[in-house]
């Protein structure tokens, strides 16, 4: 058996420039470092020797490298990912958020931290977590709960079963997800004579899982005991490189899909069948359906409380589940019936037992009623003095927007707004992270949407309060040349969350800057922090302007940032669904009290 003599870091990184996907693309596409003394000698030594095949990439914040990494693998449907290293300690602990972010959304991240020294000898080392009643604990155990495959790479040899493991879970449709390899960084920087059979190229190829007989069997039994099903379309489609299978199963069998967060743009907006967005954040017309159904297929989708209204949406007392998942954790979710499968197989298995039964075509008048009160709320404002609204400035957004569009966003007020009324064309033209919803998501997230896709034209929507949390991988944009636009919408504070105080009886308090005990609440001026950072940057006066800007943006040739005042309380009228959110059940404040007697009430309401 020939061998080479590595370090361990070196055979790491070498064998990670030979892991390929059946589309003839490395599996790794790149790796995100911010250098410490947990990493910087013995990883940081690899990265160089391998870096005209495995392109590292310098950020600024180890948690946004990794949401950037994270955007990037959700853009190409899981297709490749990105690995993202740490020193120990506070570099380390900083991508645990995202691991969780990552672990929600079922999205592959290599995840590197260093870690202490496995010789022991100088501990306790700078940043170095101690436990007082263990002595094999670090602070890279905060990643066991948020990954789908930990490991600590403590002797140089166990690269060569650690790693393979690591990409089978990255490359598995059904445990896809974030793995940490917990690196102790004396090991490292030790040699060992590997076989130089372990870094000939290997290509990994997605699995597509079949459908059980006796699954497929039941779930048509259920199908055709039903009168009016519905598809629950969720991230799963994009996934799965299923939306052709799924416009093609609902035209055949004549069933409505509605969208979750996830899976929105999977059916062209204007398709007939499309009847937008469900649940919390969903279209009435959606909802409408939803309520009646009496068979609920979702496919690819987790059924999380958002989708559900908190599982009051589905009121047909003779509703059943239906659940095709590649997981089988996901299938069997709420006593649905499983039909654990891959989302493009298991539809196409589902349509042949289906044959040529189609259903009862649903009430288009839902539909064109839906946007008919969308489109009058996304118009311009009558009074151009009055400060617009999110819908207002989505409206604007969309009027700008071409067929190369992405739209993203994660946080606050916009997810819901968008999820309503942003009219998705082709698959792919939405990217929202809700599985997680992380405020800080945004500007990394739409770094790596225009690294996985270069040609799209990305416009990251993000509120004031979501941007102050993370921003600073607009520097690494401007540095690396890519063209993002940014709108931040400030509405002085968190104008979500205060609406949600509002709602459930509470005082205004400590969300937007007027409500807090802040001595000089903020004013700050967003366009100025990004030209700082070398973004094209100016703060527009009303829609128009906004409209003005962002036309002017799309043949910029750096990053752009579009600044607009917005007024913290409206919201859509229409549309929507009951969330659970817990109301106290003593309090002083009558509206509280009136809150909770709301609450109690749709409590009994749900299933």
């Amino acid at each position: 058996m020939k061998t080479i003599r590595l370090t361990a870091a070196q055979a790491m990184m070498r064998y990670l420039a030979n892991q390929h996907n059946e589309y003839g693309e490395t599996c790794i596409a790149g790796v995100w470092a911010i250098f410490g003394h947990g990493n910087v000698a013995g990883i940081g030594e690899a990265l160089y020797g391998v870096r005209d095949v495995l392109p590292t990439y310098r950020g600024q914040n180890e948690q946004s490298m990794a949401h950037a990494a994270i955007a990037y693998a959700k853009q190409l449907r899981r297709r490749r990912a990105m690995a993202v290293t740490s020193s120990i300690g506070p570099g380390a602990t900083n991508m645990v958020t995202a691991a969780a972010l990552a672990h929600v959304n079922r999205l592959p991240v290599l995840l590197i931290p260093g870690d202490v020294f496995a010789g022991r000898g100088p501990d306790p080392v700078l940043q170095q977590v101690e436990d007082f009643s263990d002595g094999t604990v670090s602070a890279n155990d905060c990643f066991r709960p948020v990954s789908r495959y930990f490991d600590r790479i403590t002797r140089p040899e166990q690269v060569l079963t650690a790693l393979p493991r690591a990409l089978r879970t990255l490359t598995d449709p059904a445990d896809c997800g974030p793995v940490t390899l917990a690196f102790c960084q004396d090991v490292q920087a030790e040699a060992y004579d590997y076989p130089e059979s372990f870094f000939e190229q290997r290509v990994w190829h997605q699995r597509r899982p079949e459908p059980d007989a006796g699954e497929i069997a039941r779930a048509v039994e259920a199908l055709l005991a039903a009168t009016r099903p519905v598809i629950v379309a969720g991230g799963g489609v994009h996934f799965s490189g299923a939306t052709d299978t799924l416009t093609a199963f609902a035209e055949k069998h004549c069933i409505p899909v509605i969208e979750t967060q996830a899976g929105k743009s999977a059916l062209s907006w204007d398709h007939d069948l499309n009847f937008g967005p469900v649940g919390v954040t969903g279209a009435s017309s959606a909802n409408a359906i939803a309520e009646n159904a009496d068979l609920v297929l979702g496919v690819g989708t987790r059924f999380q409380d958002f989708t559900t209204g908190s599982w009051a949406l589905f009121k047909n007392p003779r509703r059943r589940i239906l659940s095709l998942n590649v997981q089988a954790y996901d299938s069997a979710k709420h006593d649905a019936l499983p039909l654990t499968a891959d989302a493009k197989v298991g539809l196409e298995r589902l349509s042949q037992a289906l044959g040529n039964q189609r259903f009862e075509a649903p009430d288009a008048e839902l539909k064109s009623a839906w946007f008919a009160s969308a489109d009058a709320l996304t118009a311009p404002p009558e009074d151009a003095n009055t400060l617009p609204t999110d819908m207002q400035v989505i409206g604007a957004v969309q009027r700008a927007a071409t067929d190369d569009t992405v739209v993203m966003c994660a946080a606050g007020t916009m997810p819901g707004e968008l999820h309503q009324l942003w009219k998705a064309g082709r698959p792919l033209s939405y990217h929202m992270e809700y599985g997680f919803s992380c405020m800080g998501y945004e500007v990394a997230g739409g770094l790596g949407i225009k690294l996985a896709e270069p040609e799209r034209d990305v416009i990251v929507m993000v509120g004031d309060g979501s941007y102050m949390m993370m921003n600073s991988e607009l520097a690494t944009a401007v540095a690396m040349g890519v063209k993002i636009t940014l709108v931040i919408t400030d509405n002085r504070g968190y104008g979500c969350i205060n609406r949600l105080q509002m709602a459930t009886g509470g005082a205004e308090f400590n969300n937007l800057y007027a409500h807090t005990n802040l001595a000089h609440p903020a004013a700050i001026d967003f366009a100025a922090h990004a030209a700082a950072m070398g973004a094209k940057a100016c703060k527009v006066a009303s829609i128009a302007e906004l409209e003005d800007a962002l036309a002017e943006a799309r043949h910029a040739t750096v990053a752009s940032v579009i600044v607009i005042d917005t007024d913290p309380y409206p919201t859509p009228d229409s549309g929507g669904y009951w969330w659970d959110v817990a109301v106290p059940e003593v309090s002083a404040r009558g509206e509280v009290n009136a809150a909770r007697e709301a609450y109690e009430k749709a409590l009994k309401e749900r299933r």
